[in-house]
């Protein structure tokens, strides 16, 4: 059928889709909404793919779904990697002939140009790449992820944002499209009521914080249970006139994929019943930049506290929209799961 990048894809509509899809590529929120886009009204059904067996999801791909409602059933292998590598033959020979019933999707870190299964995609099915990163060869310019940045993701969050802004935003905080929705969503926040123009000066104010260490100070000092250090970054940048509901997401962006991280080692020590390995788990979080660090951080948290980290980030969540969304409630909600996150288990 085609290749198409994510910014292409998810700015088009698409009528029909073919029974076999790639995605690949390093950014794991193009991937997600990406996958979002193309199961539509249908069922989904997602395997590991690093535990998952061709026997099982060829049984998966010859059922039906049972609640269809105008969508076809989708049938998806995170993490596929692993699984092409081991079962290569039997997914070349599907793709030559696939069937009717569900939609196989496979998404994957990297799929080289030269497969055979990259090139029966390419030619009867559909390719979407997700890198974020400048890459003339997959499509990715810095003027396509700018349109991409001021159109699709600042419509998700109802404001504008000019090709400058975009372009200070990414020149500050880096490529990854997850963390610039984020900051977007943040700034946002800052705009008063009825104005949608986020423009390069208030991303220069606002987001200029960020681009520091800033939040890894935290995050460090939290992890090696030092609330006194950890309090002290933080009323540094709420001196700085930073709103607690705005500082939120990005602290909550660093500590989140800690806490997904614990989620699969304990998933995966259940489902063994032998001890698992960190640094797979991080990467099987998507966990990205410097892994030492954040297993560090980890291992200093201890599982105890690791393990609270997901529940106690959506309560803050919940309650900073809600109970505590306004002044001084909002503050002390963040300076106590500061101290809450950073008290030893």
């Amino acid at each position: 059928m085609t290749y198409s990048h994510a910014f292409e894809w998810l700015a088009g509509t698409h009528s029909e889709l073919p029974d076999v899809i790639a995605l690949f590529g390093g950014d794991a929120t193009l991937r997600s909404w990406c996958l979002q886009s193309l199961i539509g009204d249908g069922d989904i059904t997602a395997l590991d793919g690093e535990t998952t067996t061709w026997s099982d999801v060829r049984d998966d791909l010859a059922t039906a779904s049972l609640f269809d409602m105008g969508g076809k059933r989708t049938i998806v292998i995170r993490s596929a990697d692993a699984f092409l590598k081991e079962h290569r033959s039997e997914i070349e020979k599907y793709i030559a002939k696939p069937g009717k019933a569900c939609r196989f999707v496979l998404e994957l870190d990297s799929l080289t140009a030269s497969t055979r299964v990259y090139k029966a995609l390419l030619k009867e099915h559909l390719l979407i790449g997700c890198g974020s990163a400048v890459d003339s060869k997959a499509g990715v310019t810095a003027a396509s992820r700018r349109k991409f940045l001021s159109g699709y993701v600042a419509k998700r969050h109802q404001v504008t944002l000019p090709g400058s802004a975009a372009d200070a935003l990414v020149e500050m905080l880096g490529e990854e499209i997850g963390m610039l929705d984020t900051e977007i969503a943040k700034l946002s926040l800052y705009l008063d009521q009825g104005e949608k123009k986020i423009d390069e000066a208030l991303v220069r104010e606002v987001a200029a914080g960020w681009k520091g260490k800033t939040v890894w100070e935290i995050t460090d000092a939290i992890a090696e249970g030092n609330a006194a250090e950890a309090l002290r970054h933080l009323d540094k940048l709420m001196s700085g006139g930073q709103r607690p509901i705005a500082l939120f997401p990005q602290m909550a962006w660093a500590l989140r994929k800690l806490g997904l991280t614990t989620a699969i080692v304990v998933h995966r020590e259940q489902r063994d019943g032998r001890a698992q390995n960190l640094a797979a788990a991080l990467s099987a979080a998507e966990v990205k930049g410097n892994l030492k660090r954040s297993e560090s951080q980890l291992r200093a948290l201890g599982r105890g506290r690791a393990k609270k980290l997901l529940p106690w980030l959506l309560d803050a969540d919940l309650k900073l929209k809600g109970s505590h969304s306004q002044d001084p409630r909002d503050r002390f909600l963040l300076e106590h799961l500061v101290v809450k996150l950073a008290k030893n288990a």
